[in-house]
């Protein structure tokens, strides 16, 4: 047993690398195919896909969110006793649970569609994108629980490969269909009145369409590599010779009792984007903006700001996904050091990168946004700037989230997500009606709400745990070497921007200069953090390509 916590302390951080990686390859597909997408449907057609994401969003955290997590939880627990065939009953178990759940979500949300979208969200065109949605509730419910049971296993690679090929899927999907349905949408607006609406919202059907066909891929090639694994099951199942083997009534109640925290903690943390345009459409709507203007705003946070945003945050997700099983191991064994090192990894591991994201973002937010969406305005720019911090924020609260979960302290975030909620809607309320700071107002609020959420999540963690953050090499060092690397960024764009514009146009030279200053930012970061002792030989090791980096680092002279 001792063995193997200590494999899984090196395990985790590259299992959460691989998952990590494969989460910021899908965020980069899905970024570059909103690019078309968002040309083709416009802010507007933005605003009814983010209106159908959120209803949809939401319906999925209370029917199947949560399984992924809680079947990795028991069978990790399992499957370290050694009992294989309760881990399989586990997975039995949960595959009756997700149809019955996903099921049923899905015939909620495709019956009450107009009900959502019209009624709570003022957005009733939305209603076609999210019938188009409601079937991959029950996909995405069954998928969750292979995709669980793999990383119970302590593999995340079947997860990393179907996630990267669900998401080339619905890029490609997404924007043929969306190009498709706009063109009918057109002929459909051209007979009720109103062709550039109608035109959006059956093109946002057609960016939903590549979501329900990615999901329906990725289940297609988990249930293959269940099937290729199923003989190596087998044998075991055969080899599991302890005869107390779990009844399935045990296992529908523990898997429930397991499921519910996590499911009461991720809706709560997760209703607030919900809660944001409900309140922010109806508020605008009192303040004198009409149901269009208010609909395009949310559109550019939703389908630009909140998109970028989630890049860096694939790496919190992939950690805290790859930290529950070993956790859970850990916590259960009783090794109370490799749980209080575990902790620490993880924080060290997701600040590392959740800095560096989060200044890049704040000081090319103009650059970026002209580079990817053709996008000047000061509004989109001015999310980022004023928003930027909240990646350190969301980084921290969802790591430390799912390790109060692999320590057995279910209810906790659940507490502390509901505070977070509360505070966070009582100061979006005093934006909007005081300060009257329209969409900027949702940008800060969720801000907060990211702090509030980080500030909670980790003082339980701490305090559970027995753990301890060392500030100097996990806080200041990445925050030095990414202050000093968002200087250099910034000097470097203005100076490569203002050379290539006395030869290329305005977009090609401002591609050019955004480009190269994240490259010269990357090295500058990697060499800063070095000088502020922010990593070491044994973390840099852990990432991907980890020998190869420690090569390059002695040779420069950084590590001795």
């Amino acid at each position: 047993m001792a063995r193997r916590s200590k494999n899984g302390d090196a395990s985790f951080i590259m299992q959460g690398s691989i998952l990590a990686i494969a989460s910021i390859v899908s965020r980069i597909v899905g970024l570059l195919y909103r690019v078309p997408l968002t040309a083709t449907i416009g802010d507007s057609g933005n605003g009814y896909y983010a209106a159908a994401y959120e209803i949809y969003n939401i319906i999925l955290l209370i029917s199947s969110y949560s399984i992924p997590l809680a079947v990795s939880k028991l069978v990790s627990a399992r499957i370290a006793k050694g009992h294989v065939k309760d881990a399989t009953r586990v997975l039995h178990g949960a595959l009756i649970f997700a149809f019955i759940s996903g099921g049923l979500a899905a015939g909620v949300v495709y019956f009450g569609a107009e009900f959502f979208t019209g009624v709570i969200l003022k957005k009733s065109l939305a209603a076609i994108a999210l019938k188009v949605l409601a079937p991959t509730l029950l996909v995405v419910a069954i998928l969750g629980v292979f995709r669980g049971f793999f990383q119970g296993l302590g593999t995340m690679i079947p997860s990393a490969i179907s996630q990267i090929g669900e998401q080339i899927v619905n890029a490609i999907v997404s924007v043929v269909a969306a190009n498709a349905l706009f063109s009918y949408g057109k002929k459909v607006g051209g007979v009720l009145g109103d062709v550039d609406e109608y035109a959006a919202a059956f093109g946002a059907a057609g960016g939903t369409l590549g979501t329900s066909t990615g999901a329906f891929f990725a289940l297609i090639f988990i249930l293959f590599i269940f099937y290729a694994f199923s003989k190596m099951l087998k044998k075991m199942v055969k080899r599991d010779k302890h005869r107390s083997t779990e009844s399935y009534f045990e296992i529908f109640s523990v898997l429930i009792l397991t499921i519910l925290p996590v499911l009461l903690s991720t809706t709560v943390y997760n209703i607030s984007s919900l809660i944001d345009q409900g309140i922010f459409n109806n508020v605008s709507l009192l303040q004198g903006y009409s149901e269009k203007e208010s609909n395009a705003l949310f559109g550019i946070f939703a389908g630009k700001y909140r998109v970028l945003i989630n890049v860096p945050l694939a790496i919190a997700s992939a950690m805290a996904t790859s930290i529950v099983p070993s956790l859970t191991s850990a916590f259960n064994s009783g090794d109370e050091k490799l749980v209080r090192k575990q902790v620490n990894m993880g924080n060290r591991f997701v600040m590392i990168v959740a800095f560096p994201c989060a200044v890049g973002m704040m000081v090319l937010s103009s650059p970026i946004m002209q580079l990817l969406f053709n996008d000047s305005s000061r509004t989109a720019s001015m999310m980022f700037v004023i928003g930027g911090c909240s990646i350190v924020f969301y980084s921290l609260s969802t790591l430390s989230n799912a390790i109060l979960q692999g320590i057995d302290r279910m209810i906790t975030p659940v507490k502390n997500a509901f505070i977070a909620l509360v505070a966070h809607v009582l100061v979006l309320l005093a934006l909007m009606f005081i300060f009257d700071l329209n969409i900027y107002a949702v940008v800060v609020a969720n801000a907060f709400y990211a702090l509030m959420m980080c500030f909670l999540n980790q003082s339980a963690v701490l305090r559970y745990s027995g753990a301890y953050i060392d500030i100097r090499r996990v806080v200041l060092a990445p925050f030095e070497a990414s202050a000093i690397m968002g200087v250099v960024v910034l000097l470097m764009y203005k100076t490569f921007n203002a050379l290539f514009a006395l030869a290329l146009s305005a977009r090609i030279a401002n591609a050019i200069a955004c480009l190269l200053s994240i490259l010269i930012g990357a090295i500058v970061y990697f060499l800063a953090l070095f000088f502020f002792k922010g990593i070491d030989e044994e973390t840099l090791l852990k990432f991907p390509g980890g020998a190869r980096l420690c090569d390059i680092a002695y040779s420069l002279h950084l590590l001795r």
